[in-house]
């Protein structure tokens, strides 16, 4: 994907304007005195490329003594991509990994025939507190990868492409973007990315990839002449340019990517292009066939219903 800032369509021309396939409004769900936002899978949209769960966490304070408990779950058939904007959160999965993310790096556990995994706030920043802030998503994956052995990948902030034109920053998360090409691994052809625009400042969104959306975290953005405000996730139609223009200090994620080879089921933590692999899948939580997480094996989410 390159940049042409010259071949930006006209504002308010509303075949530009037409690009847009539909705008989801996340629903919102208060789990304890902290806010999630989802916009995918919604009744309009199951995917946007892989991403098939899309997840707005926080804003949230929390005070001395206070932070996430999430206890280990399982997945399968999916990658799951953590990545904030302030705040930390410590993960731990049954391969043996514990390490706490920071602002701008990026977790991508793949799960492939099955993972478990914890999030938790540490310790340390329990003791003092923090503002907690930040996107989860999840990416399906192709066929011939979702029975792979798990994996995990953390990438540090440093270890990301960054851009800064036309009055915005962006940092490319996974993927290929703008000519830059991040250094995760993933198993199909996709883009992620954050991105920071002052208030003026203007972000092409090429046609490289047949499916594309853009999630407005916080400000207001201009497409064509049309204006959209934080809290909104904007999926784009094949085949057009699209120019983005803050009309305030805006905050938004990039995603897409090339349509999956097939529909998948999601239940639950479990994605597959198979139903009975989903029914295998609770039938062996249920058993406890699945491995422990070390370090935070004595809690479990139990298997819904």
């Amino acid at each position: 994907m390159t940049w042409h800032p010259a071949e930006d369509p006209v504002p308010g021309d509303k075949k530009a304007c037409d690009a847009i396939e539909t705008i989801i409004v996340p629903r919102a769900r208060d789990l304890g005195g902290f806010e999630v936002r989802r916009a995918l899978p919604s009744a309009r949209k199951q995917m946007i490329g892989p991403f098939i769960f899309f997840d707005q966490m926080g804003p949230a304070e929390f005070l001395t003594d206070q932070g996430i408990d999430v206890r280990p779950h399982p997945h399968i058939g999916l990658s799951t991509v953590t990545y904030l904007f302030s705040g930390e959160i410590y993960h731990r999965d049954s391969l043996g990994t514990e390490l706490p993310i920071a602002p701008g790096a990026v977790n991508w556990m793949t799960a492939g025939k099955g993972i478990v995994h914890s999030e938790r706030t540490s310790d340390e920043t329990r003791k003092k507190g923090q503002n907690l802030f930040g996107i989860q998503t999840w990416v399906a994956m192709p066929r011939q990868f979702e029975e792979i052995d798990p994996d995990f990948e953390h990438q540090s902030a440093n270890a990301l492409p960054v851009l800064n034109d036309g009055g915005a920053n962006t940092r490319i998360i996974i993927g290929d973007m703008y000519g830059q090409k991040s250094p995760v691994k993933t198993y199909s052809d996709m883009f992620y990315a954050s991105a920071e625009l002052q208030a003026g400042g203007v972000l092409p969104l090429d046609a490289d990839y047949e499916e594309r959306g853009v999630y407005i975290v916080s400000g207001e953005i201009d497409i064509a002449g049309d204006r959209f405000e934080g809290g909104r996730l904007l999926v784009f139609r094949p085949g057009d340019r699209i120019t983005i223009r803050a009309n305030k200090p805006s905050r938004l994620m990039l995603l897409g990517g090339e349509p999956m080879d097939g529909p998948r089921h999601i239940w639950w933590n479990f994605v597959s292009s198979s139903k009975e692999r989903i029914d295998q899948a609770k039938e062996d939580w249920r058993q406890a066939r699945f491995d422990t997480v070390p370090g935070d094996e004595e809690e479990f989410i139990p298997l819904p219903g």
